[in-house]
Formats: structure tokens, C-alpha cells, sequence
């Protein structure tokens, strides 16, 4: 019988660009590797020695530390491509992902975007014009404001029909930045200032859109897959209502909102044929996620919010539980290959969950850290996933995202995930920066979240009640034995009462190290550690300078969890059974000293001096040269890590302003002076 020829796939690329950096530029380039493309990576001059440019088969230097110098470089990224020889171009999340001027400049230049076209962005990418958008193709809407070019005296004028609460969107926005809930009518006018700075900081677009806020809604979105040969399939939903600040922290898939439906499977239908829908409307193509708010109460009811025209941060748990690759498939499908998937083949099989390693320190507000990874050690185990872009000895900066890894875990059942996520959570080990590690185990252990009772506000009432854990004795004792070396004991006698610890009229002195922790609430734990051969602790009342009767006796050998720790300088970074905390060890001359400075700033006055906290962009500068000010009145705001800090006046008098708008500030820079009368 004559063989009738096969139409053969388009091939696929020989070189792909990364442009971006951290744990999605690794996890690009696995995928990468794995289907046999040459991989480049591009990076700013804080990211030469990065994981991702290590893991990469080239690597091209962008520019300056700060991503509006480097990674926000069109030319500069495209230059890159060119040089290489890359015919297209991945820009993982975040950066360029989205940018429609990127995507068409990669057309210009014959470089294949592997996303979706310039339409697409330019519609989805605006929220406004999005919603309106979908509205024509009938996928249902929130009440709100979407009126492109509107002002703020418009904008009040057009939500005085609307029911509040409602929350202010920056139209260009995306994961949370800028948004602000106003509860009340009268209150929207005085909070439209500040979004709009916000959103013309963040995203080059002052433009905002105001929508009713629904109480206690669960935040459910669908992952979509589209071709250019007019498939558009779904690969089921994922449940991101564990949030702070509008900030997604735990993702997982299936939403067990659905799961603990009897319409369950009916409702993942609906939802998936909104989102294909919502898809077609812009002739998409490749792999993008849909967003809706859902109501707990009435799952039936679903609303449209955005979609992300890119990989998602939460794509994991997807790939977990449907066994598809998400890169592959933007690969293949940028590449002209057709959808092998039908959306009868997407099978659900067990259930993943996500978490998101932050630098932050979440007793302090969730200010970011910043600092230089000493030590790391990476969970593993069946189930387990880890996407990181971390090693030892890099540094974690101001100037990108402080997401610094995410970890994945799966099983054949909700329960198994949520066990094997802590536990993984429970073994990562990161020293030189604080993380939010203990603040996820103990979110997975509430027992809302465990019985999958979620919505977007829960994180938020939970927080006025959450404990972070202390440094125990463990902790503690491991500390001082670090920094006084292995053969830490008695002093050696030198003779005549003489030791190496000073003199002595009778028998040889025992080292003592003072052990402190500071927390960032501002709370003092401080203990005395002699270290006879058996590591006597002795807790110390705040502000005490001796030891008291009555010890606790630690040694190396009963300690009763794994330890690991790190020194730096006078301080220790210590891992105890999940605990991560930084203690500061002083001997006996260090005591001393630090003695004689608290004794000094108690009898100091409050400094007049206003400081930045951490490297910044000042954003905004809320007082004048020379004014009168209040205590705790507002003086200058910076953006950093994509948060703002407004800084205040410690005390009335007169204030005195020492930088602008737009400048960069570094870590303890005066930002202002304020004088008292007197």
C-alpha cells in the first residue's frame, strides 16, 4: 500500500535567550537543556556569578545592578540575542514578560517571543480594556470602574453609584502592586493621590480602575494553553487565596474549594470554558493563566479579574499534578508546533502544593532582608520540588524581587502535600538573610488552611494573633560554643594566678559569652553561657550583667535536634529544628563595651536624625524645608524590594529635608533632620 507522507513539526530552536534571572531563569533553562537548545543566559553586573548564569551554556552581561539598567534593557536584551545567535527569546515572569513594546521590537529584529502576540499583551496587559474586553465575549465581571483616561475628580464621580468597599487597581499592575482597599465612599478621593504614585513608580502608568471589593472571595485561576492552529485547552485550576498585601504566598491545585463540592467538577468546567473563552477573544497563544474571584458562600458565582499573559509563579503545581511540562509547551507552541494535548487528555492526579521562601523578616512587618547567603541546604525526598535560583556566597540586594525560592510539594491526596510541604519547609536551611520560613510552617499548620477553609483575607486576620517562635536553649547554647571554637573550656593556668582571661587570685577562670537575640518587634532575649566543659546556661533577666543560682546543663552531645550554623563576625546564624535566628555572642570585653554604649544612649536624647532603613528610591517627599512638624508625622517615603517605607519624625520641631524625589538612597543615609524648638 503507498505510505502517505507525515507532516513533520516544525523544528524546534537550536539557541533560546533567557531574559530573566533567579529560580525562573534556572528553571527555563532545565527545560531547555532537556529538549537539546543551547541556552544564554543575560544578567546585570550583580548577577555574574548568579546560579542561572552557572547553569547557562552562554551568559551576556546587560548592564548596572538596577533592572531598569540591565534586565529592562530592550536594546540591550535584543543586542544580546543578536550576538548569540538565539532565534528566540523566553522571558520567563516578571521583567519583559509582558511588555507589548518587547514583543514587537523581538519581531522587528526577527526573534521569536515565545509568549503571545502584541494584541494580546497590549488588550490583556491593560486592566481596564481587558475587562471590557471579556465583557463583549461574555465571561462575567465584578461591579466597578473601567473607564479608560479618567481622573480622579472623574473617577469619584463615576463609583458614586457603586456599593463599597472597593479596591483601587493600578490598570498596568499585576501581583498585588499598588492596590488599596477604600471602605467607604467618602474616603476614595483622598486615597487616589497615593495609588497613582504608586502605580507611575511601579509601572510607568498612572492609569487606575476602581472595583467592588468582595468580602472573604477565593482567589481561583486557570491555566490555559493555546496554538497557532485554533486549540485552546485548560489544564484545570489552581486555588491562590493564601495572600498578603494582594500578594500570593501558598498556591495549590486542585482548589479545595472544588474538591469539597459535589459540583465540583461541573464548576471546574465553567471555569475552564471562561477562561478558553476569555483566550480565544485575543487570539492567544501559548501558555497564560486567567484570574477570577470566586465566592466562598456561592462557588457558582465567579467573576473575571485579569490575566497574566505569562508563566505563572505558581505553574508547579499545575505540571505536578497533569504531568505537563509549561515550558515545553510555550517552546513548541512559539516554535509553530501544533497542541498535541486535547482537553480530554488533561487528567488530574493527586494534588500539589506551593510556598514562596521570601527575604523578609515577618516580625517586623514583613520588611525585606538583605545580606549574602552563608549557608543553604535544599529539602528533597519523595514529592518534593524545589525551584531556586540560590547557592552559597550570593547576595541578596535591593534591587529585585526578595522571592528567593519556591518549594513544591505533592502527593496522592491533600493531606500527604500539606505533610510533605512542612516537613520540607521544616529542613530548609538558609543563614544570612531572614526568611519568612517559620511564618509558612505556621500558616500550613492553621486549622483553617488545613481544612482548605480559605479566602484572600484570612492570612491578614491572622496576623495581629501569629507568635513567631523564639531562640531556645539550643539555639543559644550552639551559638556560643561556635564562635568560642571546638575547644571551648576552663582557660589554661599561666601560672601564679595568671590566665588568658585575666588575673585570677584562686583557680582558672571559666570563659563566659554573653548570648543576645534581638527581635525585630523589638523584644530582648539574653543569656549568659559559661562554657565549663558542659555549656552552663544561664537565662538572664533584660538588662541584666551576671549570672544567677540555678543553671540549665547543655552539651554538644544532648542536644536534641540537628544544628547548623554559621558565623559572621560577632554574630551567628543558627538552624535548630526549623528555627532560623541570628544571635550576637559578646566575651567578656565585648560585654563590657557594649555596657558603657547602652549607658551612653540612655543618656542620650532621641536622634534627630532621619535615616534610611535599607537601600531605596525615594518616592515621595511629604514635608517641606523648614516646616513645623509633629511627632510621627510623615517626611520621606522610599521604595524598596517592591515595598514602601514611609519614614517619620521622631519628635515635633522643625524639619530640614536632605534628598528628592527619584533619588537612590543607601542603607543609614539622612533623608531628614528635625530640631527642636528648645
Amino acid at each position: 500500500m503507498p505510505q502517505h507522507p507525515r507532516t513533520r513539526p516544525a523544528p524546534l530552536f537550536s539557541t533560546v535567550l533567557v531574559a530573566n534571572r533567579g529560580e525562573i531563569a534556572c528553571r527555563v533553562i532545565a527545560t531547555l537543556h532537556r529538549l537539546g537548545i543551547a541556552s544564554v543566559a543575560v544578567h546585570s553586573e550583580a548577577d555574574a556569578d548568579a546560579a542561572h548564569v552557572r547553569l547557562a551554556d552562554r551568559s551576556v552581561c546587560l548592564g548596572p545592578a538596577a533592572a531598569s539598567a540591565s534586565y529592562l534593557d530592550i536594546e540591550a536584551v535584543l543586542e544580546a540575542a543578536r550576538v548569540t545567535g538565539a532565534q528566540a527569546i523566553h522571558p520567563g515572569y516578571g521583567f519583559l514578560s509582558e511588555n507589548a513594546a518587547f514583543a514587537r521590537a523581538c519581531a522587528e529584529a526577527g526573534i521569536v517571543f515565545i509568549g503571545p502576540g502584541v494584541r494580546a499583551l497590549e488588550i490583556m496587559g491593560d486592566k481596564i480594556r481587558s475587562k471590557d474586553h471579556v465583557a463583549a465575549a461574555g465571561v462575567p465581571l465584578v461591579e466597578g470602574v473601567s473607564t479608560p483616561g479618567l481622573g480622579d475628580d472623574e473617577l469619584v464621580a463615576a463609583a458614586a453609584g457603586m456599593t463599597f468597599p472597593a479596591l483601587i487597581k493600578p490598570s498596568a499592575g499585576g501581583g498585588g502592586k499598588g492596590m488599596q482597599v477604600v471602605e467607604r465612599f467618602e474616603d476614595l478621593a483622598a486615597a487616589l493621590p497615593a495609588a497613582r504614585r504608586v502605580a507611575r513608580s511601579a509601572f510607568g502608568d498612572d492609569a487606575l480602575m476602581i472595583e467592588q471589593l468582595i468580602r472573604s472571595p477565593r482567589h481561583i485561576e486557570v491555566q490555559v494553553l493555546a496554538d497557532d492552529h485554533g486549540r485552546v485547552i485548560h489544564l484545570g485550576e489552581r486555588e491562590c487565596s493564601l495572600q498578603r498585601r494582594h500578594q500570593k504566598v501558598i498556591e495549590e491545585a486542585p482548589s479545595p474549594l472544588l474538591l469539597d463540592s459535589p459540583d465540583g467538577e461541573r464548576l471546574r468546567a465553567e471555569l475552564g470554558e471562561a477562561a478558553c473563552e476569555a483566550a480565544r477573544s485575543v487570539d492567544y497563544r501559548g501558555a497564560g493563566t486567567v484570574e477570577f474571584l470566586v465566592s466562598d458562600a456561592q462557588p457558582e458565582k465567579f467573576f473575571f479579574m485579569e490575566m497574566n499573559t505569562r508563566l505563572q509563579v505558581e505553574h508547579p503545581v499545575t505540571e505536578e499534578i497533569t504531568g505537563v511540562d509549561l515550558v515545553e509547551q510555550q517552546v513548541r507552541i512559539a516554535a509553530g508546533q501544533p497542541l498535541e494535548l486535547t482537553q480530554d487528555d488533561v487528567v488530574l492526579t493527586g494534588h500539589a502544593i506551593e510556598a514562596r521562601v521570601y527575604a523578609e523578616t515577618p516580625e517586623a512587618g514583613f520588611m525585606p532582608s538583605t545580606g549574602r547567603i552563608l549557608h543553604l541546604h535544599e529539602p528533597s525526598g519523595p514529592g518534593v520540588r524545589v525551584a531556586s535560583g540560590l547557592r552559597e556566597g550570593s547576595s541578596v540586594g535591593v534591587n529585585y524581587d526578595p522571592m528567593l525560592a519556591k518549594v513544591i510539594a505533592s502527593g496522592p491526596n491533600r493531606e500527604q502535600a500539606l505533610a510533605r510541604l512542612h516537613r520540607a519547609l521544616g529542613e530548609t536551611v538558609v543563614l544570612g538573610v531572614q526568611t519568612n520560613l517559620a511564618y509558612l510552617r505556621g500558616l500550613l499548620a492553621d486549622e483553617d488552611v488545613r481544612a482548605g477553609r480559605m479566602d484572600t483575607t484570612l492570612i491578614e486576620r491572622r496576623l495581629p494573633e501569629l507568635e513567631f517562635p523564639r531562640p531556645d536553649d539550643d539555639a543559644l547554647t550552639a551559638a556560643a560554643l561556635h564562635l568560642a571554637g571546638p575547644q571551648a573550656g576552663p582557660a589554661s593556668g599561666m601560672g601564679s594566678g595568671w590566665t588568658s582571661d585575666g588575673w585570677r587570685l584562686t583557680e582558672p577562670a571559666v570563659p563566659t559569652l554573653l548570648v543576645t537575640h534581638c527581635s525585630p518587634g523589638g523584644e530582648q532575649l539574653t543569656a549568659m553561657v559559661q562554657l565549663d566543659g558542659t555549656a552552663t546556661l544561664t537565662p538572664l533577666p533584660t538588662g541584666a550583667s551576671t549570672s544567677r543560682p540555678g543553671t540549665h546543663l547543655l552539651t554538644r552531645e544532648t542536644r536534641s535536634r540537628p544544628v547548623a550554623l554559621v558565623r559572621d563576625g560577632a554574630e551567628v546564624w543558627v538552624w535548630a529544628g526549623g528555627l532560623t535566628v541570628r544571635l550576637t555572642v559578646a566575651d567578656r570585653r565585648a560585654q563590657t563595651v557594649t555596657a558603657l554604649t547602652q549607658r551612653e544612649a540612655e543618656l542620650s536624647e532621641a536622634s534627630p536624625e532621619v535615616t534610611a532603613p535599607l537601600p531605596g528610591t525615594v518616592i515621595a517627599v511629604e514635608a517641606d524645608t523648614g516646616t513645623q512638624v509633629t511627632a510621627g508625622d510623615p517626611l520621606v517615603t522610599i521604595e524598596a524590594m517592591k515595598m514602601e517605607h514611609r519614614m517619620l519624625a521622631p519628635f515635633d520641631g522643625t524639619v530640614s529635608i536632605a534628598v528628592a524625589a527619584g533619588d537612590q538612597v543607601s542603607l543609614g543615609q539622612v533623608l531628614a533632620t528635625v530640631t527642636k524648638e528648645d
